[in-house]
């Protein structure tokens, strides 16, 4: 393996910890998927798969809210979309214990409310402070939560999911625009004479 630094910390820390190609391969659970998800285009960062790879993420980890669903659902999602598999499952992080409760589900419900389905706020932010247990939570969500909920959710995702697209394609242009002028100007620069 080629040791060297990266410019970042964020980079060095996921070359040394994301497991690579081959060891994925080897894996008895990707094994039967192998010849899907391992594709080297769905691993590669291009400007068509990195947009991709992040709507993919964003929408699968509104969407569907459960961690550990998250990530294999995404990466199984940026097969047929030909996305970017990495970002697709970093992606579904940014709903975590913390921007769940506080700002995904309150706003899928307001949302929900909003667009006709009754849905009390004030009952859900009762039931998160008093620390109701699950069975509270799953008779409240069938009752009159879930409708609400649901559509909210899916409203938030396909917006999340459509700014993410837009978003990182002008970011990506952006950063390769950069490189492309250093690399037109070092080119452009006369040579060192000594």
């Amino acid at each position: 393996m080629i040791n060297f630094r990266s410019k970042t910390w964020l980079s060095d820390w996921l070359r040394k910890h994301m497991p690579t190609r081959e060891q994925l391969k080897h894996n008895r659970y990707v094994r039967p998927f192998a010849h899907w998800v391992l594709r080297s285009e769905l691993w590669r960062f291009t400007r068509r798969s990195v947009p991709r790879g992040v709507a993919v993420g964003l929408l699968v980890s509104i969407f569907v809210l459960v961690p550990g669903i998250q990530i294999v659902g995404a990466a199984l999602l940026c097969v047929p979309c030909r996305a970017n598999i990495p970002l697709g499952a970093a992606m579904t992080f940014l709903s975590n214990p913390v921007t769940t409760p506080l700002f995904i589900l309150p706003g899928a419900l307001w949302i929900g409310s909003k667009l006709g389905f009754h849905s009390d706020a004030a009952t859900f932010k009762a039931m998160i402070a008093d620390g109701t247990s699950v069975a509270e939570w799953w008779a409240w969500l069938w009752s009159d939560g879930a409708p609400a909920l649901i559509l909210g959710l899916f409203v938030i995702a396909t917006l999340a999911a459509s700014a993410g697209y837009v978003v990182s394609g002008i970011f990506w242009r952006m950063v390769v625009g950069r490189k492309w002028m250093r690399r037109k100007a070092h080119r452009d620069l006369p040579p060192d004479v000594s």
